[in-house]
């Protein structure tokens, strides 16, 4: 299996280069964009391709995909990147209902559509915030994925945990939605206090092992990103993280 890290995990460790050189030594042969590395597409791929290193999956702002999908598409074309992924939503912009949300997910239908026109996919990345029940009872990520019928799902399924949800039925009811998975881990109690929780993956409190085997067994997912929010060590991070996920 090709690894991928998300390179948000890595915006404190800069410079790019030595992320790049760092994760290729470590095995990885995947990474996965987001707006903070996009500011000289033609730079970081000749990097990349320094490295041995692919950017098949990349995190795009709604704004950008709603409002400027050419420049993201130029982006996309420079570093290879075929799966483009709206990775959030602010608080102050999401909804409080049920129609709402439906709503929402209609709008990621519709950058759908335009990602798959210009012959590119196109995903939406969760939090936990997806899984909080409305009012009703009802939870945001039915009515998102309902709404947006033909939009993939990049899984983060840290999140999902987070969210107070079991990501095992998630995975039963949507695989064949969920094109990606960030690969994350929660921190046991009294660890990861510095790093907001997370823990380095496989060292954490989620069963990894077997959510590999109903993710292998029952999801769409072509991509596997690590991915850890706050590391203080992202040389630690990165090694550990892979050293566990090769067992899975």
């Amino acid at each position: 299996m090709d690894w991928s890290f998300q390179l948000y995990s890595a915006r404190n460790f800069q410079p790019w280069d030595k992320v790049l050189g760092m994760l290729a030594r470590h095995g990885y042969r995947q990474v996965e964009g987001y707006a903070g590395c996009y500011a000289d597409p033609p730079g970081l791929r000749a990097e990349l391709d320094k490295n041995g290193l692919t950017m098949p999956t990349g995190h795009f702002s709604l704004d950008i995909l709603e409002n400027d999908f050419a420049a993201a598409s130029t982006i996309a074309a420079t570093l290879g990147i075929g799966l483009l992924v709206c990775p959030h939503l602010a608080a102050d912009q999401r909804p409080s209902d049920a129609a709402g949300w439906s709503a929402f997910g209609a709008r990621l239908g519709r950058v759908n559509r335009t990602a798959r026109a210009a012959g590119l996919d196109f995903a939406w990345h969760n939090h936990d915030f997806e899984f909080k029940p409305l009012a009703d009872g009802s939870l945001p990520q039915d009515h998102i994925l309902s709404a947006a019928p033909e939009t993939g799902w990049e899984i983060d399924v840290a999140w999902v945990a987070r969210g107070g949800a079991d990501p095992l039925p998630w995975i039963d009811r949507y695989g064949q939605r969920i094109v990606a998975v960030h690969v994350k881990d929660i921190a046991r109690d009294g660890e990861g206090l510095d790093e907001d929780g997370w823990s380095d993956v496989g060292h954490g409190t989620l069963d990894w092992r077997g959510l590999m085997q109903a993710l292998r067994e029952k999801s769409a997912a072509r991509f596997y990103i690590m991915e850890q929010d706050n590391p203080n060590d992202i040389e630690r991070f990165s090694r550990r993280s892979i050293e566990a996920a090769q067992a899975f």
